[in-house]
């Protein structure tokens, strides 16, 4: 029951997006071809990957998708992206500003360790967000798997100097790889008590 206020929308842009779950097997009931005899052509739905099937999209696949027909004339532009490859996915990680990879290095530094993740890791890491069908977006959620146990020990220690990430550790059949440094904390402890020891003065025995 509010006042309705009337915009001029002549300038505006409206970009409506999203991931549209369950849109392609629409699309396939429609687009699909059944034959039957011999010598008809047999085709599965699964052999049509999911970028060819987007891109057949019209309003009415919209509409029994279930967006109202006054909302979808209102989409003159209807236009699909093709789905991330592996390669594409390992770019993310590792080249904008803000990648994850930089992310966590940075992370680690703050502590003086320096993280490193081998190729093959940074590929499997991007097949496995394939497998799980989330995208760029579910990369945060197996590094951080990753580096969890590590970055709750890297605080505590001081002989840690580099952690490797390999292709077993994405797999889960080996953790982390952690470099210690030359000396470690008990070399330390024993040259202290050592020159405690020097300090005190020459003579016999104290009782």
């Amino acid at each position: 029951h509010q006042e309705f206020i009337q915009i001029d929308t002549t300038n505006i842009l409206f970009i409506c997006g999203g991931a549209f779950d369950g849109l392609a097997p629409i699309i396939q009931s429609r687009i699909g071809k059944k034959s039957l005899g011999f010598g008809s052509e047999l085709k599965s739905k699964e052999n049509s990957s999911l970028n060819d099937t987007l891109k057949h999209l019209r309003p009415e696949d919209l509409m029994k998708f279930g967006l109202i027909p006054e909302f979808v004339g209102r989409l003159p532009i209807v236009v699909t992206l093709d789905q991330l490859d592996d390669a594409q996915l390992v770019r993310i990680l590792t080249e904008p500003k803000n990648a994850l990879v930089k992310q966590y290095s940075y992370l680690m530094d703050l502590d003086g360790v320096e993280l490193t993740f081998e190729p093959e890791a940074l590929k499997h890491i991007a097949r496995l967000a394939i497998e799980r069908k989330s995208g760029a977006r579910g990369l945060r959620a197996i590094v951080e798997g990753l580096l969890l146990d590590v970055m709750f020990d890297i605080p505590s220690r001081t002989d840690i100097r580099q952690v490797i990430i390999t292709e077993k550790c994405v797999l889960g059949e080996e953790q982390p790889k952690l470099v210690l440094t030359e000396s470690a904390p008990p070399k330390k402890l024993r040259s202290r008590n050592s020159k405690k020891e020097s300090e005190q003065p020459a003579g016999g025995e104290v009782s």
